[in-house]
């Protein structure tokens, strides 16, 4: 099977009240808190809601928006043969907690990241 990218790793969910998301998250659907971050002007929160991608509450992500972020082996390698195909990255190379990362957006405007997972176990 030919696919462009390794895994579905984090679905980035944006929030309108960071406090009362993570309560309904923890308290009413029960997810499995692993993480809650505070930093670079964002508060981040991962939750485990099923054997699939981790959930990422964010502060400073639009509400209503969800952003697929997938991991490839070779983030500079994926881009240069991404780019000879006509993807372009919005903005330049940004770090997240795991490591280097490009987003994008599709035609429509979907937005997506792709990131190479150099620092898998930054959480613990």
């Amino acid at each position: 099977m030919n696919v462009p990218f390794r895994s579905l790793e984090f679905l980035y969910v944006g929030s309108s009240d960071f406090k009362r998301d993570l309560g309904y998250y923890r308290d009413v659907l029960k997810a499995d808190l692993l993480w809650n971050k505070t930093g670079f002007g964002a508060h981040v929160a991962a939750f485990r809601m099923s054997e699939g991608p981790l959930l990422l509450l964010a502060d400073h992500r639009p509400a209503g928006t969800c952003m697929p972020v997938y991991a490839v082996e070779d983030l500079e390698g994926t881009a240069k043969s991404l780019r000879k195909r006509g993807w372009k990255p919005d903005g330049g190379l940004l770090e997240i907690p795991n490591g280097p990362c490009y987003a994008f957006e599709d035609p429509s405007g979907n937005r997506f990241a792709i990131f190479e997972n150099v620092r898998p176990d930054v959480f613990g």
